[in-house]
């Protein structure tokens, strides 16, 4: 093993950019991995060492290496809601439809947790399917309803979703869709927008 691999993880972990570019210097494998599989680069991501990444970015790292849990570093951004360091992978160009354990692209959990000005910028500055459809059925709109708390931050992403062109008439495996979710849960005013912007069954949508 390279012996200067654990010194560019332990870096990396930390957010230690110096100690990150001198092991680099002196031949550690930029592609490293952990016992865990995660490389320097990801490791920056869960940290969220944006300074480090930038570094490792600018180094040629792999935004899409996947760890044992297959997170990768672009995958982790949708879960930690980091947008600096969403935007700093994306000059990395990394793969948008890689999916993680569930089988969901970085906008589900993002949409799950809250994260607005995650799933705001990724939206908007990327061409990430809002439509994806993870192994449980879900997409990011469903998460948000079905895994949210129906407050303001899951009322604001359940329409940055659908102004995204999110399709509200999406149903999980059971044939449920969000605002009948939103029902169920007595989010009354997701319940609400997803009503009105809802195509009436064989006729435009309908006004709000």
């Amino acid at each position: 093993m390279n012996a200067q691999n654990p010194h560019l993880l332990a870096a990396a972990a930390t957010g230690d950019t110096a100690g990150v570019r001198a092991a680099l210097a002196a031949g550690a494998d930029l592609e490293a991995r952990d016992d865990h599989r995660r490389t320097a680069l990801l490791l920056a991501a869960l940290g969220d060492h944006v300074d480090t990444a930038e570094a490792l970015v600018a180094a040629g790292a792999d935004p899409d290496a996947q760890d044992e849990r297959a997170d990768s570093a672009w995958l982790v951004t949708g879960v930690t809601g980091s947008v600096p360091m969403m935007r700093t992978l994306l000059p990395a160009a990394p793969d948008l439809r890689l999916r993680n354990r569930y089988g969901g692209v970085s906008i589900i959990p993002a949409a799950e947790r809250g994260h607005v000005a995650y799933v705001r910028a990724v939206v908007r500055e990327t061409d990430i399917d809002v439509d994806h459809v993870n192994r449980l059925g879900w997409t990011a709109l469903l998460e948000a309803v079905i895994l949210g708390d129906g407050g303001p931050a899951h009322q604001e992403i359940v329409e940055l979703l659908i102004t995204a062109g999110a399709d509200p008439l999406l149903a999980d495996h059971e044939g449920v869709t969000a605002r009948q979710h939103a029902e169920r849960r007595g989010f009354t005013a997701i319940a609400d927008f997803l009503r009105a912007v809802s195509p009436r069954p064989g006729g435009p949508a309908a006004d709000r």
